[in-house]
């Protein structure tokens, strides 16, 4: 089990497609998790695994963005199915991000350009997929760092200078210069 903040991080990276959020988090509300998570812009179904059974609860988590509230005790048997049942409705909505030629299926996160496959770490694949969800937007390092590694930034690292320029690589390697490779870079 991960603490309260890296479980945040992990879910700020936007590489997943279903939370399952415990509201009593040790030092933090999990409800105040989930409004920071939809601030933020985090678009995964969110499940609330809790004890809290009260009708309140349950309507106070799904008015604050949770997709699911399942409490305890509950069958194996049934968390899964309802997790199953949230992956469908993503699979229904269609789950294809694409520019020109790139295409990423967010249901099965598998990334292609020109119908070739491309193999990507999961924080390539989060920064991409951040890329795809806000596409024609000028976006800031300190905004990249803070969507997709939770981190604060100071100017003073090159993580995503890094990164960009793993994930510019793989996407045209083996391609002419493209939409994904400003001239000069």
């Amino acid at each position: 089990m991960w603490p309260a903040r890296a479980g945040k991080g992990l879910a700020l990276s936007g590489a997943y497609e279903v939370i399952i959020l415990d509201l009593l988090l040790p030092g933090k509300d999990g409800l105040e998790v989930l409004r920071s998570l939809r601030d933020r812009g985090i678009k995964s179904k969110v499940l609330i695994l809790t004890a809290r059974d009260a009708v309140e609860d349950k309507v106070k988590g799904l008015d604050a963005g949770a997709d699911d509230y399942l409490t305890k005790p509950f069958a194996l048997a049934e968390l899964l199915a309802r997790v199953r049942t949230l992956l469908r409705r993503e699979g229904e909505k269609g789950s294809m991000l694409k520019v020109a030629d790139l295409e990423m299926d967010t249901f099965s996160r598998q990334v292609r350009r020109a119908g070739r496959e491309i193999s990507l770490t999961n924080k390539e694949y989060a920064l991409l997929e951040y890329f795809l969800r806000n596409v024609n937007r000028v976006l800031s390092r300190t905004r990249i760092a803070e969507q997709v590694w939770d981190y604060d930034f100071g100017g003073t690292s090159n993580i995503v200078d890094v990164y960009v320029r793993y994930l510019r690589r793989k996407i045209d390697e083996g391609f002419p210069p493209s939409c994904f490779t400003p001239s000069g870079v």
